[in-house]
């Protein structure tokens, strides 16, 4: 139901399954069964006494603590990530043919030659530019101007290089990704020199 990966000493991350989870719990309303799973999770990935809080963006920090963190849910997952050092993003989604409908309101040319109509590909994509997006933590932003993705062959999980081009704020990522059961998982691994 749980599960806690840490990728290093100032990295890790969790997933919980919130379906199981709200049976356990004995939750049926959808914001209850994703709060108490925040609450939940954030226990197990944090060893001191904080709550998820949100600012003004929406974007979500830890009170009482300096550590940044990013949640994603996507259906019956959720994901934390907690970096001790830098900004950080998580994005998960479920595996579905959806994103063959939106590819072009995200994809450069570049990546949606690359991409075609791989629907694992194109969601990788997509959490990735999600992951990007919850980095920057503002909210004006272009995921097809401002948040690019190189190329990539796609295996069951791997590295990608992510960059966000802004005014003002041109910063590179490693991210990893991978293709669990139902789902793509991306997170941030570390910023990267330009």
């Amino acid at each position: 139901m749980t599960d806690i990966f840490n990728i290093n000493k100032d990295l890790y991350f969790g997933l919980l399954d919130l379906k199981a989870f709200s049976v356990r719990e004995n939750l049926s309303s959808k914001r209850e069964i994703e709060t108490k799973g925040r609450e939940h999770l954030i226990k197990h990935l944090i060893d001191a006494d904080c709550k998820v809080e949100y600012d003004d963006k929406g974007k979500p920090y830890l009170s009482n603590d300096t550590r940044h963190i990013s949640v994603s849910h996507s259906h019956d997952r959720l994901a934390i990530i907690v970096n001790k050092s830098e900004a950080t993003g998580i994005d998960i989604e479920l595996i579905r043919d959806k994103v063959l409908k939106i590819k072009h309101k995200f994809l450069t040319k570049t990546e949606l030659r690359d991409a075609n109509d791989d629907v694992e590909k194109l969601l990788i994509y997509w959490a990735a530019k999600e992951t990007l997006y919850k980095i920057y933590g503002l909210k004006e932003v272009d995921f097809i101007e401002h948040l690019l993705v190189k190329p990539f062959t796609k295996h069951k999980l791997g590295s990608i290089i992510g960059e966000i081009n802004l005014p003002g704020f041109n910063e590179a990522f490693e991210m990893h990704y991978q293709l669990l059961p139902d789902y793509v998982l991306v997170y941030a691994l570390k910023k990267l020199k330009l």
